[in-house]
Formats: C-alpha cells, structure tokens, sequence
C-alpha cells in the first residue's frame, strides 16, 4: 500500500492519502460523532457517472448539529485508518475512544482475509441455518466470480467440480436439513441445481465464458431458495418490549424506482432491496411498514455525497414518522445480530456491551448496505430515515470500520446497486413497492391507521 498516514481536516500535519472529515449541512439527521472515510483512490464503478468530491461526511444521526469535530472524534478515525493500513492498534483510551477497542484489537486478524462484498452472498450466510453440506455447494459456485479473472476454463472447470461433487455426496444430508413444511419444494429446488451444473459443464465445453456469469447467478439462486427452505419458521422471540412493533419475520424484498435529475444517461432507476427480517426483524418491519404506508413515495435524496445516499427525512420539523394513531414518533431500537448467536441484542452498541471482537451477521461489506440512521448519542431513536453506504470495501472488511456494530444494517440492494452513486440531492423517489415477503410483516400497523 502506497501510503501509512493519513490527512484529516483537523490533523493537517499529517500527509499522503487524504481521509477527510468534515460536517455539513445536508439533511436534518446527519451528525455523527464517528466521522470515518470514503477510503477508496479509484471511482466506485466504471458503470456510474457520479465523480467523488473532494470532502465527505461520515455524519449519521437526523439532526445537524453546527459544533466542531473533537479531537477525540478525530483521533478515533485517525487510529481506525492506521490500524487498517498497519494492522497495528494506535489508541490505548477505552473511555475516551468510544470504538477504538473494537476497530482497533486483532486488526491483523479480521483484515487477513478477502471480504465479502457481495450482497447475494452475505445475505445466503446471514440464513439461520447450519447446514455444512449445502455451503460446500455454495462455496465453489461463488468462487466461480474469481476464476473468471483468470483466463481459460480450468479455474472455472475446477470450481464446478467441487460444486457438483460435493452437492451428489451431501444430497442426503442438504435434504435432510430442508424444514419439512418446505421439503418437497427443496427437492425441486435441488434438482433444477443438479440440472443447471450440467448445463454449466456444457457452457464450458463450448468455452462460452460470456455466458458464465447468468449461469452462475442462476444457480446461487437455487442455492439461496434451498437455504431458505431450511429455515423452520422464525427462529426466536423478539423481546416484550418490542413485540407489538411492526416485524418482518423472515425476508422481504422492494424496489424503489427513483427518478434522477439532469442526467442525460441515466433518467430513471429501479433498485431491488432484499430486506433480513432474521437478522434485523424490528428494522426491517418498521420499514416495510412505511413503504405500505407509501410514506417514502414522492421523498427526494436528502444526501448523497459519495460516502452515503440517504433519505427518509420529512417536510415539516418533524425527523421521523408521526405514526397517527398516537400522534409521536414511532421510534425502533437498535438492533445488532451478532455471529454465533442465536437472536439479536437491542439498545446498545457492541462497544457498549463489551463486545468488542464480535461481528455482525449483517456487515458493512456491500456496495449499497442498507441500514437505519438514528440520532448521535441515542440508541434506540431509529424512526424513517435510512442510509445505503457507498464505499471500497476492499479496505473495510467485516468488523474493521466503524459502522459494524453501531448501526442497524436490515439488507441490501441487489439489483442496479452501482447506479446509486449516480444520485443526486433532489432526485426523486417515485415509489417504493413490496414485491415478495409481505405475508412475512406480523403487526402491521398500515392496516390499522391507514
């Protein structure tokens, strides 16, 4: 890597790459005291005309607040991106540096691997089921991605190999884990599987890499479709205090047709989001909820600055969703699912509950992550406005930026996700509509109020 150090707008001693900070007036909830970076040197995609400006915020919460970036803020984010270059800790201040220890400790360890990126595959992990058989079909299928870097087919041979092996000699055992209401749908499932591998082994004869990549993602599919239909019912209770809430109890996805403005290449887009009510049942039901209400409809990008696209901020000097039947603001905790357990904590940040090692089911890994902003210093006052975080995730993997654990992440887009560096300040969405899953919503209050 070209550079050790860092630039900062408060630090500007410091030299080479510039990681900027800086606090801007874009939308009512945007501050957030753990200012971080847009830390990649090439544009996000060569698909999008969007071009990066020279500063960007990291801000999160709904309302500006005009005050300075305190040097403690700044020095946390110093040490984040020193860490990530160095893999060494920099800030030895637990009660000062309010993400320091969780960011900074085994940096070495959490970096020493390639991410995943890809949001089709982090949302087939984020699946609550344990099923070795069928990852071992998954694994080699996603790798295929790779193998189509290097030329000629024997990388690609090799993948398909294991897929096809390992999906004949665990067939048993994938059925096996199929939740029995779904059995039946499983198995056709896994025979279209077994059907698409030969196709794919006749695509590689033929040497027709172009058509490598639809055969691919058609079989992840498959893969992802026979993962779901493991999962038996909804796997724990969401607490007391939070079940009467709207809840997305399994997964939902959306598309949000946005209209952009004074860009003659690209005049209207729709972006299909898959919502993981496993993982994030309350963020994602308060959500799918206010798309029922059709309260996104008509809503302009408030944000949208190379780092974040943000919107969910109404007119009016409310900052969140007046829900009319009680005339507040309908506000949701945050909430974390973390690796390896089995239901997701509530209230607290990981660093609050001391958990600073852990990571997140759900990570800030894609290219347009999906997750709820809340104010600066409160928890738990998520209401309407939500963030998809544009960024290389290359140089942030799982658990090693200042996100994972902070904030609500609830799903990803997986269709036409680079377009949204192309959005604007001002562009319009024009709907956002459910197109699977809603039967999963339990408590929908659109239904009572209207």
């Amino acid at each position: 890597m070209a550079s050790s150090i860092i630039s900062c707008h408060y630090c500007s001693n410091f030299a080479t790459t510039p990681i900027l900070f800086h606090s801007n007036n874009h939308s009512k909830r945007l501050n957030n005291p753990f200012s971080h970076t847009n830390v990649g040197l090439r544009s996000f995609t060569t698909r999008c005309s969007y071009q990066p400006p020279p500063t960007h915020h990291s801000q999160f919460d709904h309302k500006h607040k005009e005050k300075s970036f305190c040097f403690k803020q700044c020095a946390i984010s110093l040490a984040l991106a020193v860490g990530l270059i160095t893999g060494v800790p920099t800030l030895g201040q637990p009660n000062d540096a309010h993400a320091a220890n969780s960011v900074l400790s085994d940096l070495s360890v959490l970096i020493s691997g390639p991410p995943i990126k890809d949001p089709g595959a982090l949302l087939r992990y984020a699946l609550p089921i344990d099923n070795k058989a069928i990852r071992e079909v998954q694994k080699p299928l996603e790798d295929i991605t790779e193998s189509l870097k290097i030329s000629g087919t024997k990388a690609l041979d090799s993948n398909l190999r294991q897929a096809s092996r390992t999906l004949k000699q665990g067939r048993t055992l994938i059925e096996s884990g199929l939740a029995e209401s779904k059995k039946e749908h499983g198995v056709e499932l896994l025979n279209k599987l077994e059907a698409g591998i030969d196709e794919f082994e006749l695509i590689l004869q033929d040497r027709n890499r172009a058509a490598v990549g639809p055969k691919q993602k058609e079989l992840l599919q498959y893969v992802g479709s026979i993962e779901e239909d493991m999962v038996d019912g909804f796997p724990y209770e969401v607490p007391e205090e939070y079940r009467n809430l709207p809840l997305l109890k399994g997964r939902a996805a959306v598309d949000m047709k946005v209209k952009i403005k004074d860009n003659p290449n690209l005049e209207e887009c729709v972006f299909h989001i898959v919502l993981d009510g496993y993982n994030a049942p309350v963020t994602a039901g308060n959500f799918i909820d206010l798309v029922e209400r059709h309260f996104y409809d008509g809503m302009e990008i408030q944000r949208a600055d190379g780092f974040v696209v943000q919107t969910g901020d109404p007119e009016g000097p409310a900052e969140g969703f007046i829900d009319p039947s009680t005339e507040k603001t309908r506000t949701i905790p945050l909430e974390l699912m973390v690796e390896g357990e089995k239901a997701p904590v509530y209230g607290e940040t990981l660093e609050e509950l001391g958990l600073y090692k852990a990571q997140t089911k759900l990570p800030f890994n894609a290219f347009g992550t999906m997750a709820m902003a809340r104010d600066e210093f409160e928890d738990n006052s998520g209401s309407s406005q939500v963030f998809w975080l544009l960024k290389e995730s290359e140089l942030t993997p799982s658990n090693a930026n200042i996100l994972d654990g902070r904030y609500a992440v609830f799903g990803y887009v997986t269709q036409n996700e680079d377009f949204l560096a192309d959005l604007k300040v001002g562009d319009v969405i024009e709907s956002i509509q459910v197109v699977s899953g809603l039967d999963n919503l339990a408590n929908p209050s659109y239904k009572i109020a209207g």
